[in-house]
């Protein structure tokens, strides 16, 4: 660069070109102190070793660190991904790209996904990643489960929709649908439907716990007094008001 400092280029080109002729002479220009040059060193010696070059740009890429939740999904830019369950409430390392996700744990990668993009709160969610017990419910959809609840009766499609509604995974609501509904088989589909309205009328999203024992206890036989409320409060407002007249303050004699 020194040789060409008293030079005026007009484009980048014209510059080019002219460092690359006198790095062609630097190179070539022979060893003061052994034999060869630089240009002979690199074709006998260095240009077997050379690797190829990346077969796609570099990309940047952003780290941070997150904890696999009890869902076994992990959240980047409100968006949730899957991990295989077994590395739930472990900390694993997320390698971010505008492509791809991809997860490490002890430096080890894991999985990787697709990057999500659009609508926030999507789920990318691998089937191999989930419990076996979760698995076995891949048959099944939230539509079969809400038109099984149906043919129970309006409360128990209330339930299950409920249920379904209250996990970010719909798959991990499927067990608790499959056991509210397999009481019918042990109780028969009127208690089920007894119980589930029941159960509505002290909680607007019961779980399984709350129907299972609903209908263990029998409460989904005995009658619903809370209709009868209003009147037992009037009756008692009725014998033991409240209200006091003047002589009570004195105001009469």
């Amino acid at each position: 660069m020194a040789s060409i400092r008293n030079q005026k280029y007009f484009s980048i080109g014209e510059l080019n070109e002219a460092v690359s002729r006198k790095l062609k002479a630097f190179n070539e220009r022979p060893f003061q102190k052994k034999p060869g040059s630089r240009h002979s060193v690199f074709l006998n010696e260095e240009r077997e070793t050379l690797q190829p070059l990346p077969g796609i740009p570099y990309e940047l890429a952003l780290w941070k660190k997150a904890i696999v939740q009890y869902n076994y999904h992990i959240d980047v830019d409100k968006m949730h991904y899957s991990i295989p369950y077994e590395y739930i409430k472990c900390q694993v390392d997320i390698r971010i790209t505008s492509r791809v996700i991809e997860v490490f744990y002890n430096g080890l990668r894991v999985c990787s996904h697709p990057r999500l993009n659009g609508r926030q709160g999507q789920y990318a969610t691998v089937i191999e990643h989930m419990p076996p017990s979760h698995q076995k419910y891949l048959e099944w959809n939230g539509e079969r489960f809400i038109s099984w609840a149906e043919s129970v009766g309006p409360d128990t499609k209330v339930v299950i929709k409920g249920i379904l509604a209250g996990h970010k995974v719909e798959q991990q609501g499927y067990r608790s649908c499959m056991g509210v509904l397999k009481l019918a088989d042990k109780y028969s589909t009127e208690r089920l439907e007894a119980a589930c309205k029941r159960a509505l009328s002290y909680t607007p999203c019961p779980s399984y716990k709350n129907i299972a024992s609903i209908l263990s206890s029998g409460s989904d036989k005995r009658p619903d007094k809370s209709n009868d409320i209003p009147a037992l409060k009037e009756n008692v407002a009725e014998q033991y008001g409240f209200t006091r007249g003047a002589g009570y303050y004195g105001g009469k004699k």
